[in-house]
């Protein structure tokens, strides 16, 4: 039987471009009032549902976003669960894919919607993305199956007519209206005439399963982008540096590195000092198989994990999630290489 209750939305804004207005005395952009949401995009009073906003105080432009917003939203939504059918995040979109990528570790349990988009152009501008995105994300998140469970269950970003599973995102374009992609999974649904599911994407969590959130987070990961002329010292800094308990190392291709001794030395040397390794490819399409080409091998050799298919941003709040759950490395290692939220194509591992 279909559920015929209405829908109940939670809109919340963090920040971010798609919240902003031209005032017209100073020509400046300033954020308006999301209480004021139906006046501004009264596409939305057409949909059968309920709909409340809450904002952030102070709003956080995109760049200064840390770990202590995602603390914030976990807890927002936690305590907003059971009032909601679904949750759409406004976010700014420089590190969306980053937000999105830590809510889907952190909300443990979840099953219902919780959508981030955003926009490139102001709401209140003529060419503005940011009605269509913002009026897509509500219905997504408001959509349900027959038997009146939620269609989309996970962690999403919608931007550019895709859903996109968040933990698979990447900013792509910094002009363009099409600013995200998944290379390496395809969009759980696109909107066109009609929003299309693609059902078998879709992770359905068992719905008696209750929320829960994990704001225990260990942020002590460092990055190593492996590039010509990368000198021994910036090496032995990044991988031997004392305030970093996990690298990701950015390789080359299909998980390659610099064959020369001094690197396999100084990555065998971070693995007897304890230190939690990741291999991420630079490449945004494909993943990293360590058994390929020898320089592959010596990485795997010497210690270090691959990453599959991951993006650098899923690891990332990956690492935090896992360093933060445990102080036991060798637990953390045995889940990189698990997909845990879909973030990786297991058959790839």
């Amino acid at each position: 039987m279909t559920d015929e209750r209405k829908s109940q939305i939670l809109l919340i804004y963090t920040g971010g471009t798609i919240g902003m207005k031209k005032d017209p005395s100073d020509h400046t952009l300033k954020p308006f009032d999301f209480s004021q949401i139906l006046k501004e995009v009264p596409e939305l009073t057409k949909f059968a549902m309920k709909l409340d906003s809450f904002t952030f105080d102070p709003l956080i432009d995109s760049s200064d976003v840390e770990p202590g917003l995602w603390q914030q939203l976990a807890v927002l939504i936690k305590n907003r669960y059971n009032d909601y059918d679904g949750f759409v995040i406004l976010h700014g979109t420089d590190t969306m894919a980053y937000s999105a990528s830590a809510l889907s570790f952190m909300l443990e349990g979840l099953s219902k919607p919780v959508i981030f988009t955003g926009s490139q152009l102001p709401i209140g501008e003529p060419r503005t993305d940011g009605k269509e995105n913002l009026v897509s994300s509500v219905e997504i998140a408001a959509a349900k199956l027959r038997d009146g469970s939620p269609m989309v269950p996970e962690v999403c970003i919608f931007f550019d007519s895709k859903l996109l599973r968040g933990n698979r995102s990447t900013k792509d374009n910094a002009t363009g209206f099409n600013a995200f992609r998944s290379p390496n999974l395809p969009p759980l649904a696109e909107a066109g005439i009609e929003i299309r599911y693609n059902q078998s994407l879709i992770i359905r969590p068992d719905r008696k399963a209750e929320l829960s959130i994990h704001n225990e987070l260990d942020t002590r990961v460092a990055i190593l982008k492996v590039h010509p002329g990368i000198t021994q010292q910036v090496v032995s800094d990044t991988l031997l540096g004392s305030g970093s308990r996990a690298v990701i190392i950015e390789t080359y291709g299909s998980g390659n590195a610099i064959s020369r001794p001094w690197f396999v030395e100084t990555v065998k040397e971070a693995d007897r000092r304890g230190k939690i390794l990741l291999n991420v490819t630079q490449c945004p399409q494909g993943d990293v198989n360590m058994e390929l080409y020898a320089t592959g091998k010596a990485l795997k050799n010497a210690g270090v994990l691959s990453g599959g298919d991951v993006t650098t941003e899923s690891a990332l709040a990956k690492l935090f999630f896992l360093m933060g759950a445990s102080s036991d490395n060798q637990w953390v290692k045995s889940q990189l290489e698990e997909s845990l939220r879909g973030e990786i194509s297991k058959q790839l591992l």
